[in-house]
C-alpha cells in the first residue's frame, strides 16, 4: 500500500502562517500521512518557484504539530551541511517527542553554490560534511557517547530520509537512511535508482519519490503516480503548487488516485 505524502507550500513571504496550519490539517483529515517542508536559508534568488523554505522548516514543523494530532511531519530536505549537526539532532530530538514522535528528519547536501557562500559554507566538501553530520546525528539519536549527554533521548525511532538521486545520495540512503527520497523519476528511472541504493548495502530502507502537480489537469500526474506504485514506490509525496490552489488539489488528488 502507498503512502500518499504532500509537500506543503512555503515559497511565499506574504503567506500567512495560519494557512499552512489549514493545509497541515487537512493533509491529515483526507489522509495524507506525512507532510513535508523545504528548507533554504540564504539562497541567490528570490523564495518562489526554484527556492521554497520562506519560514524556517524546523521551527514550522514546532508549530504545525501543535496544531495536529496523527500526520507525520519531516524536511524535504534540510541542507544539512549548512547546519551543525549537534544541534540539529538536539531539534529533531525535542520535536519528536513533544509532537508525540511523528518526526522524520529529511537531509540533503544542497545544490545552490551561491548560497553556501552566502553563508560561509564550503561547498565542495558538502558531501563529506553531510556525511559526517549523518553519523554525529546516529550516533546521538541511538544513544552513543559522543562526548556529553544527549537528551532528549528518543523513546522511539526518530527516521532519517536521505533525498537525491545522486550516486553518492544513493550510497548515503544506504548507508544512514530509513527512507529515502527521490524527485522528478519515471517508473524506470526510479526502479534503477532503486536497484542501485540496494547495491550499496541490505539495510531496510523505505523508498519513494516526490511528484509535482502545480498547473493544469490531474491526469498526467496521476498517471505517473500509478507508474511509480508499480515500480515499487512506497511512499509518494506530491507538491500541489502554491497556497491558492494547493487544496483543492490535494483533496481531488487523494479522491482520484484511491478509487482507480
Amino acid at each position: 500500500m502507498v503512502e500518499l505524502q504532500v509537500v506543503l507550500p512555503d515559497e511565499s513571504a506574504s503567506m500567512a502562517p495560519e494557512r499552512l496550519v489549514e493545509l497541515a490539517s487537512a493533509a491529515e483529515e483526507l489522509g495524507y500521512g506525512t507532510a513535508w517542508l523545504p528548507d533554504h536559508l540564504l539562497p541567490p534568488g528570490e523564495f518562489g518557484s526554484t527556492y521554497g523554505g520562506v519560514y524556517e522548516p524546523l521551527v514550522t514543523i514546532g508549530y504545525l504539530a501543535a496544531r495536529t494530532h496523527r500526520i507525520r511531519f519531516g524536511t524535504s530536505v534540510l541542507v544539512l551541511p549548512l547546519r551543525n549537526p549537534y544541534a540539529v539532532a538536539k531539534q529533531a530530538a525535542t520535536l519528536h517527542r513533544l509532537s508525540g514522535e511523528r518526526i522524520v528528519l529529511g537531509v540533503g547536501a544542497g545544490w545552490a553554490k551561491e548560497e553556501f557562500a552566502a553563508v560561509d559554507a564550503d561547498f565542495e566538501q558538502r558531501g563529506r560534511r553531510t556525511d559526517e553530520s549523518l553519523g554525529i546525528i546516529r550516533d546521538l539519536f541511538e544513544g552513543r557517547d559522543r562526548g556529553g549527554v544527549f537528551e532528549p533521548r528518543l523513546r522511539a525511532p526518530l527516521p532519517i530520509m536521505i533525498g537525491g538521486t545522486t550516486g553518492p545520495a544513493l550510497r548515503r540512503a544506504a548507508r544512514y537512511g530509513d527512507e529515502w527520497q527521490g524527485l522528478g523519476l519515471d517508473g524506470a528511472g526510479f526502479a534503477a535508482a532503486v536497484t542501485r541504493l540496494r547495491s550499496f548495502g541490505d539495510r531496510k530502507v523505505k523508498v519513494g519519490t516526490r511528484l509535482d502537480w502545480s498547473s493544469g489537469d490531474p491526469g498526467p500526474v496521476l498517471a505517473r503516480a500509478r507508474e511509480l506504485a508499480d515500480a515499487g514506490a512506497e511512499t509518494l509525496a506530491v507538491s500541489f503548487g502554491d497556497e491558492s490552489e494547493a487544496l483543492a488539489r490535494m483533496t481531488r488528488f487523494r479522491e482520484l488516485f484511491t478509487t482507480a
